[in-house]
């Protein structure tokens, strides 16, 4: 039965509230599909263009075209149609496809030129203001490196903005990257700074900014700002959309000339995959230039280190150290640089490339530790007693705080380096005292901090301390199980996650074993209250650690994922029982993952389907959409197609 207006306008909706992903693509697809052959007329843009939006933050850019170019005819042969939700979104989606065109060296400029006209001239006849137009003209002769450059941003730079310009983050950023890359450095870093301070954000930003800030900063031998605002970009990265392949690139190349190479060479393995796919081919060619340059820094002191791109050697480009990396990227940034000016006409990607192959280290070298190499016992050494009195000789106020008492303050502050030193400062006199379980805290709150700014080395090498502490004190297993939760992602950073593992299996026991002596310690009805809710707590713990216990083993390597697919799938019906749904959720996501990776097709889909289900029932928009998502592609590659369209059509109802 054909839908009403209202119906399939209330489904394209729910399509738009999906995160974007191969499960929103593809329902939006099928909107599209249902319009198309059953209506109604009215839903027909709506639909159009929402898959453009689908397939633009989804990472498929060359597939938007299409439907765009079908919204655009139907907008001019049915404008009775489309109403003024559409048409705005028609116009806004112009800007996409202008902009995107370019990163494809297989388009043509004729293409882009073409499409750039027609925006202008539609744009002039709906009397909407000029500054998109004059932005697209000055990114397209920016990535051409055309002789009208500097004249086609300073008509950018004068052009009002109107209700079609970019975000409020995106504009400054885009203009401080030229202003960069010009050579006009420090009206780059006061424009990015005025603006970060501003506290302007939206799917990229400030991300992309804090990561050129950082690079400036180095450039300018300030290596504290540098350490400063690559922290913030690293903070920044987690919360963002897309690839962001080029904030991930120049994460590597401050690394790298900064002299942090294993952390640039950690890093580079984490992106590993953007060497071979990102969302476009000038998006490869902008990690690949990094990569280059990074590599280039490290040469020829670093050329036989060790890296570690699985990511490579699974696509069939065998890397074993800096020297072959570096190679294998330059070779790959050429071709991508030979295209890119063949059609551009012009020699802007070959000089880049040139550029990145000469990089050397910077003047200055980057401290990223929050703790001394070494952990806890090296951060004592070097810490300075005390004197009590300021650089000025008047007495300290602050110098006869407690210094868990400081720590605390400075943790609220967000001074967490200053408050990981006084953590451990607090650790210290609590061992000396005997106050072992307090010291553990205080140890695992240094390592806290170390972590959240960035110092996994240092956390890795702290955590340990802080658990040894703990169980030396008398804590409780099911209280001992959230800072191994915590210590995990740094060890895995940091490759040693087998510390982690056979801690987590140690407290498995510990609380098994607590359990049973519970049970039958349990007397009269308070006594068996305060045993349930005990009990209720070790659960929760043990599934905590059968979840942490699987993905670290998940990181460890494709030969360790059968175990791991087990620990997650025990720690979702462990979390079940607890009645943790999201929780239990995202376990069996994992667990889905694993079996997939392994072609246990069903043991996958039975898995995903519960974490779907489960996102559903905790109202986890998002997580479902992601997980749906992964439940599609499975069920597409095993030819479940039919499965795959009934999953896409209960998303949107």
């Amino acid at each position: 039965m054909t839908r009403s207006l209202d119906e399939a306008n209330r489904e394209i909706s729910q399509v738009q509230r999906m995160p974007y992903g191969l499960a929103r693509t593809q329902a939006a697809e099928q909107q599209v599909r249902l319009v198309e052959a059953e209506g109604p007329d009215g839903a027909r843009s709506f639909a159009l263009l929402a898959l453009v939006d689908s397939l633009v933050w989804g990472g498929e850019v060359d597939r938007a075209y299409l439907p765009f170019t079908k919204a655009v005819r139907w907008y001019d042969e049915h404008p009775e149609h489309v109403d003024a939700t559409d048409t705005h979104a028609l116009f806004w989606s112009f800007k996409w496809m202008v902009g995107h065109l370019s990163d494809f060296p297989s388009v043509p400029s004729a293409q882009i030129e073409a499409t750039l006209e027609d925006m202008e001239r539609r744009y002039a006849v709906a009397g909407l203001g000029r500054d998109a137009v004059a932005y697209e003209r000055f990114s397209w002769s920016c990535t051409r490196g055309a002789p009208d450059v500097q004249d086609r941003y300073d008509e950018w730079v004068r052009t009002p903005r109107d209700d079609f310009s970019q975000c409020e983050a995106c504009d400054p950023a885009d203009r401080a990257f030229y202003l960069v890359e010009s050579g006009r450095r420090d009206e780059g870093v006061r424009l990015l700074e005025t603006t970060i301070a501003a506290g302007k954000t939206c799917a990229t930003e400030p991300a992309d900014m804090l990561s050129l800030l950082a690079l400036a900063y180095l450039d300018e031998g300030r290596a504290a700002d540098a350490v400063s605002a690559h922290r913030r970009a690293v903070a920044a990265l987690a919360s963002t959309q897309s690839d962001m392949a080029g904030a991930r690139g120049r994460r590597f190349v401050l690394l790298a000339r900064g002299g942090q190479p294993e952390r640039a060479l950690r890093a580079v393995a984490d992106d590993a995959a953007l060497l071979l796919t990102t969302a476009t081919p000038a998006a490869r060619f902008e990690f690949l230039h990094s990569v280059v340059e990074g590599t280039a820094a490290l040469l020829p002191k670093h050329a036989a280190t060790p890296v570690q791109v699985g990511e490579l050697q699974v696509g069939g480009v065998p890397v074993s150290d800096v020297a072959g990396l570096h190679a294998w990227a330059a070779a790959e940034a050429a071709t991508l640089a030979a295209q890119f000016d063949a059609r551009n006409g012009t020699d802007r990607y070959a000089r880049r490339l040139a550029a990145a192959r000469a990089a050397r280290p910077a003047a200055v070298v980057l401290d990223l530790a929050v703790i001394p190499a070494g952990g806890p016992s090296a951060a004592s050494a070097v810490r300075a007693p005390s004197s009590g009195a300021s650089p000025s000789g008047v007495p300290d106020e602050g110098a006869t705080e407690p210094p868990d008492a400081r720590a605390d303050r400075l943790w609220r502050a967000g001074e967490l380096g200053a408050a990981a030193t006084a953590w451990l400062e607090a650790a210290d006199l609590a061992e000396a005292e005997g106050r072992l379980a307090d010291a553990g805290i205080a140890a695992a709150e240094a390592a806290r901090c170390a972590q959240q700014l960035g110092d996994d080395d240092g956390a890795a090498a702290t955590y340990p301390s802080a658990v040894a502490r703990l169980r030396a004190g008398g804590v409780a297993p099911q209280d001992l199980a959230a800072v191994v939760v915590a210590w995990a992602p740094s060890a895995v950073a940091t490759g040693t996650g087998d510390r982690v593992l056979l801690v987590a299996d140690e407290l498995v026991a510990d609380l098994e074993r607590a359990a049973d002596e519970s049970a039958a310690a349990a007397d009269g009805a308070a006594g068996v209250q305060l045993a349930e809710r005990v009990a209720a707590a070790r659960r929760r713990a043990g599934a905590d650690l059968h979840d942490t216990a699987a993905r670290v083993l998940a990181s460890l390597g494709p030969q360790h994922a059968e175990a791991a697919a087990a620990r997650a799938a025990r720690a979702g019906e462990a979390y079940a029982g607890a009645g943790a749904t999201a929780d239990a959720a995202h376990a069996f996501w994992l667990a889905g993952r694993l079996h997939a990776s392994l072609g246990r097709v069903d043991d996958a889909v039975w898995n995903l389907e519960s974490a779907v289900e489960g996102f559903g029932i905790a109202r986890q928009r998002g997580p479902r959409g992601e997980a749906a998502s992964t439940l599609v592609e499975v069920l597409r590659a095993a030819g479940r197609d039919a499965e795959a369209d009934t999953l896409l059509r209960t998303l949107t109802q």
